[in-house]
């Protein structure tokens, strides 16, 4: 789930972009503790250069539920421009 995010995020973001990630563990991994499998997602949007600001876990509405915040930035594109009169 977090590597579309991340491949949306180099693909579509122009310069900086906030990030809403919800991860429900058992969905990723239903043998793994959910602890260990938000970490691991964590893990993977920080390999994408994203910025991870918060992870929130909805207990006790939602078991095995978390919420990642955090930014994208990519590298500013500088394109020359060529006029010819």
């Amino acid at each position: 789930m977090s590597s579309l995010r991340c491949n949306a995020a180099t693909h579509f973001v122009e310069v900086v972009d906030s990030l809403l990630l919800s991860v429900q563990a058992n969905c990723i991994d239903s043998t793994a503790a959910a602890e260990a499998v938000f970490a691991s997602e964590v893990e993977k949007l920080k390999k994408e250069k994203i910025k991870p600001q918060e992870q929130i876990t909805l207990e006790p509405y939602e078991r095995d539920h978390a919420v990642v915040t955090g930014i994208y930035r990519c590298a500013v594109k500088i394109f020359m421009c060529v006029l010819y009169f």
